[in-house]
């Protein structure tokens, strides 16, 4: 079940009065569910949207909500609202089932540095277009990464290695030994933004 406050549905109803006859409701879909970057996608529905096993929930009069088949397991309790900002108004959805959870303490170094480095440093990453994958966490404690986009040749990359993301890793691993870099920076299709 999908629960829409009255704000949220009063502005769907006046998105939809001004919609032709062709669109039918709300369409919703989970974004890269059961990760730290999971998102909700909104947008008109139309007949030729719909595949035949969708959710259908159907809010009020004139409002029906279409959540696809795969996406309803992650999107079920979710609350929409419409809360006041400075300057209008914000959508907000709020779906707990939708992002990962953290892996409990007992799982493999590797769940755990990986988790760290999605949820954590590649959305800081992201904000200067680059990101970072784990290779490998050696027996000794060792843990190997390659940086990609605009990290990748940037000058800074060893200060954001150093002073950043072995620094936060060992924070929270004590286990881990060394952070090691093992990118080709000169190398690759864009090296930082050639």
């Amino acid at each position: 079940m999908i629960h829409v406050d009255a704000r949220a549905r009063d502005y769907f109803l006046r998105l939809l009065e001004r919609q032709g006859p062709d669109i039918l409701g709300i369409h919703l879909s989970a974004i890269a569910p059961g990760t730290p970057q999971a998102d909700v996608a909104l947008r008109y529905c139309e007949a030729a949207d719909l595949r035949g096993d969708e959710w259908q929930v159907d809010v009020c009069e004139g409002l029906r909500l279409y959540v696809d088949s795969d996406s309803a397991p992650w999107l079920d309790q979710a609350e929409i609202s419409l809360k006041p900002v400075a300057g209008g108004e914000q959508l907000s959805i709020r779906a707990p089932g939708l992002k990962a959870k953290a892996p409990p303490a007992d799982a493999s170094l590797v769940e755990r540095v990986r988790w760290l480095i999605d949820s954590e440093i590649n959305p800081r990453l992201a904000g200067h277009g680059g990101r970072v994958a784990l290779d490998e966490v050696t027996s000794e404690g060792e843990v190997v990464l390659r940086f990609g986009g605009g990290c990748q040749g940037c000058g800074m990359v060893d200060v954001t290695l150093r002073e950043g993301i072995e620094k936060r890793l060992r924070e929270a691993f004590p286990e881990i030994t060394l952070v090691r870099d093992a990118t080709d920076h000169a190398r690759g299709e864009r090296p930082y933004y050639r």
